[in-house]
């Protein structure tokens, strides 16, 4: 039975569904930190050119993808390479959904936090050991993060339910705008703390003769991998709302400058409020160093009480990561959404199927710190997969039939050269080398058990995981193949 099809009420929507989708936590507490860690200026020229030969085409890739077939990924994956592909479409497909399932506990903390700010329950004086000890209470306290978990998933859960223009893009509309106020409020009064001005310096400083160094660029192809939700196969979902007549390069490109405004502009919040508000650098090293939870959830916190009106600055900050959180949590949910709709059942049914099921199988991240961290690095890598996956079904369809045809129409405002085409066959190199820099890793953490599934960080778990996944993937590609519902091609709806 056919569904009348759904589509964005507008491009400002679809593109701001598309930004909120990229604007996520990573952007907030991660870049900061690793910003700072890698030098700051040196690393954002290795970023800014990270999106531009990795997040942009891939986005532009996606969206080509999910246009040319009007289906959720694994539908796209079937009719854009054949039937016997559509197990990268599962894999992409369960890859975001195994995101999804901590990601919800990770907002149910910024939720969390935020009404631990309103309450005034960070109180001048405090110092990190206190802080530490509200964030201890608090994540090993299950009866809360599972609430919390709850809430987040019933808020995104709801939105969806209410479908793509009454959900989605009426959210979006509202929460972006109010993301990125809420982030300027906090840079405005970051930056009139006093001595805040050697935290700008040191992010903005370029330090040219640090870009020889590989680690600055695998940090910031990785942050940039991750941070703009290219390879997730959002865009392959959200592509198949949008009208006959859109700009893929256009809104390719806005989708990835906002990710990275709403990064600098975090950046501009964060370290200037740690470098300003440090009694001592070693503090500030420490507060740098501590991980994405401890500078934010620790760290922040407490010298969040050292400022005044600190309490409100607080909760803009907290709310910023919530909203954050959810603009990103929503197009996870409708991924899963959107492949259940393709197998024939209506949006309300798909999305209470994929809601319950998220927030039972994100319990065990809610219980668990450290299965929520085993979940981030194994689907983390999985995404660069996904990633190597879209780039395989753009050339065995055609990087230059795709370039010219889909992407290069003649209503699109900007006509995309060949450093497109060139970019995507050059990513099984970025590919090899980054995830080949992630599994090094992991080896050097355990020399001696590096093969072992149940350490957090280990080789052995990302592999153990892949291959049940690739199992699952592989025994129900005919089934999944036969089961989706045809297509359609959206280029060819242009009277």
């Amino acid at each position: 039975m056919s569904q009348k099809k759904e589509q964005w009420g507008s491009r400002w929507g679809f593109i701001a569904a598309s930004i909120g989708m990229a604007i996520g936590t990573g952007n907030i507490w991660r870049f900061p930190r690793v910003a700072a860690a890698n030098g700051g200026g040196p690393f954002i020229i290795a970023w800014t050119i990270a999106l531009f030969v990795w997040a942009i085409p891939l986005l532009m890739g996606e969206m080509v993808m999910g246009r040319k077939t009007g289906l959720g990924t694994i539908g796209a994956f079937r009719d854009f390479v054949g039937p016997k592909f559509t197990w990268m479409g599962t894999w992409i497909a369960v890859v975001c959904l195994g995101i999804m399932f901590y990601y919800s506990v990770v907002m149910g903390w910024c939720v969390k936090y935020f009404t631990l700010a309103l309450s005034g329950a960070f109180k001048p004086g405090m110092t990190t050991e206190a802080t530490e000890a509200v964030w201890q209470v608090f994540t090993t306290t299950p009866s809360q993060t599972i609430l919390f978990h709850f809430i987040s998933m019933a808020l995104a859960g709801f939105i969806i339910y209410k479908g793509v223009t009454n959900g989605i893009e009426k959210a979006s509309k509202i929460m972006i705008p109010t993301l990125f106020i809420l982030l300027i409020v906090a840079v405005i009064r970051s930056l009139t703390l006093p001595g805040a001005a050697q935290g700008l310096e040191y992010l903005f400083s370029p330090k040219l003769e640090m870009l020889a160094n590989p680690e600055i660029w695998l940090q910031a192809f990785t942050q940039a991998a991750w941070s703009t939700g290219a390879g997730w196969g959002f865009i392959i979902t959200y592509s198949v709302y949008t009208s006959a007549k859109e700009d893929i390069a256009g809104n390719c490109l806005i989708m990835g400058f906002g990710d990275n405004l709403g990064a600098l502009i975090a950046g501009m919040t964060v370290l200037p409020a740690i470098y300003a508000l440090s009694p001592t650098q070693e503090f500030a090293s420490d507060a740098l160093a501590s991980g994405n939870t401890g500078i934010t959830f620790i760290y922040l916190a407490q010298l969040f009480t050292e400022m005044p009106a600190g309490r409100w600055l607080a909760a803009i900050f907290f709310a910023s990561m919530a909203i954050a959180a959810l603009s990103s949590l929503l197009p996870m949910i409708e991924v899963g959404v959107r492949n259940l709709m393709d197998m024939g059942l209506e949006r309300k049914k798909s999305t209470l199927i994929i809601v319950i099921s998220g927030f039972l199988l994100g319990v065990p991240s809610a219980y668990s710190l450290n299965f929520l961290d085993n979940q981030d690095w194994v689907w983390g890598i999985g995404l660069l997969v996904s990633g190597l996956f879209v780039a395989f079904a753009l050339m065995k369809y055609g990087l230059e039939k795709a370039r010219t045809e889909i992407i290069n129409t003649k209503w699109s405002d900007f006509q995309v050269g060949k450093w497109w085409s060139n970019c995507v066959l050059l990513f099984p190199v970025f590919f090899v080398i980054i995830t080949g820099w992630w599994l090094w890793q992991a080896i050097t953490w355990y020399p001696d058990d590096w093969w072992n599934p149940f350490e957090v960080f280990s080789f052995g778990t990302i592999i153990f995981q892949f291959i049940i996944l690739l199992l699952i993937s592989w025994l129900t590609n005919n089934w999944l193949a036969d089961k989706i519902t045809k297509g359609q091609d959206i280029t060819k709806q242009v009277s």
